[in-house]
């Protein structure tokens, strides 16, 4: 399909989505949530890419959501959800079944901005960058399980301290708190972005996919039992795929292993 408000681009094994209205510092709507769902679905279905960068054109990530478009008109009484198309997804759990996804934070990542990456594998952000949750400002709560991926980033202190003040952060601040996973000189966002992906697609898609699902059951599970019975189902299934005996019999053979 052709897109209004991102852009959708492959090079090799990485695509890169690039959330395109830089005119309102890439604003969110239903529209570009729709376009984000087929765009990273491309990829899930593709075969030759192994993971998705998505980030912002111009200045800014995205500048939370439009408030014309979503708050102001919902409070005038018409239905935006109707506006969305994309069935009414669970974005959080189609981030942790989809192939993995970085985050190049360019600029604002603000609002619904942030709490959509928050459930993505990596986040990388330019020093420049500045991000905030100020939810309550706006006179609504966190969404998208960010009251869930903020102490899980974060820890329960900063989290709270972080959303309740509805401040911002910057690049710096946020690797070291641990809201982003790395931060980097602007000029070298995109660059360093590729070279995670680059170096995430050249495992394979099945057990990538298997990590991440382990990830979301585990993360957070008490039940250590649990956590292994898990692991051992899904290495069960490992030892009998394909993609390990190719990883064998490279090994073996001394030479690198083609998943792709």
């Amino acid at each position: 399909m052709s897109y209004e408000q991102i852009t959708y681009e492959t090079d090799g094994p990485v695509a890169t989505l690039t959330l395109n209205r830089p005119e309102k510092l890439n604003a969110w709507t239903y529209t570009m949530r729709r376009e984000m769902v087929d765009a990273i679905t491309l990829a899930n279905e593709d075969p030759a890419i192994g993971a998705v960068i998505v980030t912002g054109a111009g200045r800014g990530f995205c500048a939370g959501a439009d408030i014309g478009a979503t708050f102001n008109a919902q409070i005038k009484g018409e239905n935006v959800r109707s506006k969305d198309v994309a069935g009414g997804i669970d974005w959080v759990a189609f981030v942790r079944e989809s192939k993995p996804l970085i985050a190049a934070v360019n600029g604002a990542a603000v609002g619904v901005g942030l709490s959509q990456i928050l459930s993505f594998d990596v986040i990388v952000a330019a020093r420049s960058a500045k991000m905030a949750a100020p939810f309550v400002r706006v006179g609504v709560v966190p969404e998208l399980a960010s009251s869930h991926f903020l102490i899980q980033r974060m820890g329960f202190g900063r989290a709270s301290e972080f959303a309740l003040t509805a401040r911002f952060m910057e690049g710096e601040e946020a690797a070291a708190t641990g809201l982003v996973d790395r931060v980097v000189d602007d000029a070298a966002l995109m660059e360093t972005a590729r070279g995670i992906a680059a170096a995430i697609s050249a495992n394979p898609d099945r057990q990538l996919r298997w990590a991440k699902q382990l990830f979301s059951q585990n993360g957070s599970e008490t039940d250590l039992k649990l956590v292994q019975k898990r692991e051992q189902e899904l290495l069960a299934e490992a030892y009998k795929s394909p993609e390990h005996k190719e990883a064998v019999d490279a090994f073996l053979n001394k030479r690198k292993p083609v998943f792709r």
